[in-house]
């Protein structure tokens, strides 16, 4: 049985970290490092724990059997990254090779862990959820423009 992982600390009022990092992972990849970019001069001095590329497994659920099962493996690029002077870790993991955008991502994570430069995390936050919501909704768009409509005898 699949179990729901408890994450950190909530950004803000608006975004618990899991949301957080949902919405990072999915995000711009030029926006996520942009910020980050933004907070590290100011973060301190960043340990590198790890910073590749691998293979992991895709969970998934049967709906009709209500059973996980593993769909087959997806590439992932994987930053995780120590910051001594704040006593924080950040984390991050994105579908395919950018290790550019996981390390953005463990950056703005371990300024998440430290409380640094909040209304900096939550704009970006907010454009990124914005930008994905109205992304859904164009594909969804093309979709519906896609529906036949079946009529049975």
């Amino acid at each position: 049985m699949m179990t729901e992982e408890k994450t950190g600390n909530p950004v803000s009022a608006s975004y618990t970290h899991a949301q957080a990092l949902e919405i990072l992972a999915a995000g711009r990849p030029a926006k996520v490092k942009a910020a980050a970019e933004k907070v590290l001069d100011t973060l301190g001095e960043v340990d590198v724990v790890a910073n590749r590329t691998g293979l992991a497994m895709l969970p998934l659920i049967d709906t009709v059997r209500s059973t996980a099962f593993h769909l087959g493996e997806v590439l992932v690029s994987e930053a995780h990254i120590r910051v001594p002077d704040r006593a924080v870790e950040g984390y991050g993991a994105v579908v395919g090779r950018d290790l550019e955008h996981a390390m953005g991502m463990a950056v703005i994570d371990a300024t998440i862990a430290a409380g640094h430069q909040a209304d900096l995390i939550v704009e970006l936050l907010d454009a990124e959820q914005r930008h994905q919501e109205e992304e859904d909704r164009r594909l969804l768009q093309k979709v519906e423009a896609t529906r036949v409509q079946m009529e049975t005898f």
